[in-house]
């Protein structure tokens, strides 16, 4: 047996990759970019959201945030199963036939109740794209070329959100100037970039359906057959995550677990009203509880609950991602550079229109299209230097996310604080270039950490930390703060920089950790009761 620590950058037995896995690779790269663009073009439309709905800035970072966050996360454990069980392409192109039907919705919304349903329905399709992708590109490519391969599909996070902009603002300016008052159906600028966006997904899901399935696991030498019944588990995993199903899923564990179970409940529930008595922001969907600490506090229960199940029921998966402190401290740190990345992205745009008078048009071409190119650049070039390093280095992809978290502080500090355009996007160029160097790094780190059949769950335990950590409070501090200060984004976005040190905390832990860990994947895969046969190999 092979016993060389997971993905060392060993070569495998076959070294060339089929032109195929590139050709497959790329069609996903167009998927993530629709998938950034329908979500980030809120970024574009926020102000004249804003002005239409008469709604603040609190409620713009929740719903570019929260509200999709918690149920992208929260559908992200189930659908991360079905990846693992089913047909992983079919899977991805319902998802996108869902998320883009949502997004068109978005453009019929008359006021902030129906966006957020909308966002919501967003959300939960774009719950399907990832963990598809994930496992997928590790079975299309070996180990080595992973973090790369995964940093190219990754690209289309940063590509997609800068042409989001360019989309956003050509749509809107041009709308309005046709139809100042409202054009057919009575629909504005905002709202016809919406279903702009949103429509072109349908015909890329039958696209997407055109892709040949892998076999799961063969290019590690781990082949898996595939399950007979692979809903079942599906449908497990949403009585263990999704309430008021958690109740039952608990019950059916016995008495003890439904108590803890209850026990968490109302836990989450009294964190979330203390937080809407002492951070109040947005309205309110229940009396006493704001929007955003509401949606949270389901959002952690829910994580809370599907963690207790998921350790009484597949034990191997739990040591090796919720019980294995380095593969947590890898995606809580990554978590860290999410939290500021994302709030500096999406709020960037309303800042300069609001702050620095720039026009709509000129931040498509010159914030939307450089962030663009930087994000590619960023995420391309960190996951080469991630392979790169840890063929000289175990910790070497550690190395990378460190810098992501470190490198963007003093461009943000400097595009937030600056009263020159020029000087804006010269630093949200390097902002974006730098942070986005971390992701392929962090995805490939936690891939490393499991066996290929838990790829899909990991990838949505990894997802769990950007979302309901980084994109569900990031962009929202940065709105509280922002809205409790007369409108300053400047203070808003900065004070989302003090998740740097708790990000160093956890990464340097990592560099410690992460080694020994990925050396033993096995190992302690067995020691938790997972059947290996004698003949396999490390993944």
């Amino acid at each position: 047996m092979n016993d060389a620590p997971a993905d060392s950058g060993a070569k495998p037995a076959a070294d060339k990759v089929p032109a195929y896995s590139w050709y497959a690779l790329g069609v996903l790269v167009v998927v993530y970019i629709l998938n950034f663009i329908d979500r980030q073009i809120l970024s574009i439309l926020a102000n004249d959201i804003k002005a239409d709905l008469g709604v603040g800035d609190d409620y713009l970072g929740f719903l570019y945030g929260t509200a999709f966050a918690v149920f992208y996360a929260l559908f992200g454990i189930p659908l991360g199963r079905l990846a693992d069980s089913w047909k992983r392409v079919r899977l991805m192109s319902l998802g996108l036939a869902l998320w883009s039907t949502m997004t068109a919705l978005s453009g019929f919304a008359k006021n902030a109740t129906t966006l957020t349903v909308a966002r919501i329905g967003v959300g939960v399709g774009e719950a399907t794209a990832s963990p598809s992708a994930y496992s997928l590109i590790s079975d299309w490519f070996p180990a080595r070329l992973r973090a790369t391969a995964l940093a190219v599909y990754s690209s289309g996070l940063y590509i997609g959100g800068g042409i989001s902009l360019y989309i956003g603002a050509i749509v809107v300016e041009n709308w309005n100037a046709v139809y100042p008052g409202g054009g057919p159906l009575g629909l504005v600028g905002w709202q016809a970039a919406f279903l702009a966006v949103g429509l072109p997904g349908l015909l890329l899901a039958l696209w997407v359906l055109t892709l040949r399935e892998p076999v799961r696991g063969a290019i590690d030498g781990l082949p898996t057959p595939e399950d007979p019944q692979p809903f079942r588990g599906f449908v497990r995993e949403l009585f263990q995550v999704i309430p008021p199903f958690t109740f039952f899923g608990a019950f059916a564990r016995g008495p003890v677990a439904l108590g803890i179970n209850l026990a968490g409940a109302a836990l989450f529930a009294l964190i979330a009203y203390g937080l809407s008595v002492l951070v109040p922001a947005n309205s309110s969907l229940v009396a006493g509880f704001s929007d955003q600490w509401l949606f949270l506090a389901v959002g952690y229960y829910a994580v809370f609950s599907w963690v207790m199940g998921l350790r009484a029921r597949d034990l191997p998966t739990f040591r090796l991602t919720w019980g294995s402190p380095a593969f947590l401290c890898v995606i809580l740190g990554y978590g860290m550079v999410a939290f500021m990345a994302y709030a500096s992205s999406y709020w960037g745009a309303p800042y300069a229109e609001r702050a620095l008078g720039a026009d709509k048009s000129d931040l498509g071409l010159l914030l939307g299209a450089p962030a663009a190119v930087a994000g590619f650049l960023g995420v391309i070039g960190g996951g080469r230097i991630a392979d790169y390093l840890l063929e000289r280095r175990p910790d070497g992809r550690v190395w990378v996310i460190l810098f992501g978290l470190i490198a963007p502080l003093p461009a943000i500090i400097v595009a937030f604080t600056t009263d020159t355009l020029a000087v804006f996007y010269i630093a949200s160029f390097f902002g974006q270039l730098f942070a986005s160097s971390a992701l392929g790094a962090a995805a490939a780190s936690s891939q490393g950490l499991v066996l290929p059949r838990m790829r899909g769950l990991a990838t949505a335990t990894f997802f769990l930390s950007t979302t309901l950590i980084g994109l569900g409070l990031g962009p929202f501090m940065a709105g509280y703060v922002s809205a409790t200060n007369g409108d300053n984004l400047s203070l808003g976005v900065l004070s989302t920089l003090a998740a740097m040190p708790v990000g160093l905390l956890l990464l340097l832990a990592a560099v410690k950790l992460v080694p020994a860990a990925n050396a033993s994947v096995l190992e302690r895969a067995r020691a938790a009761g997972e059947t290996i046969g004698s003949g396999e190999t490390q993944p």
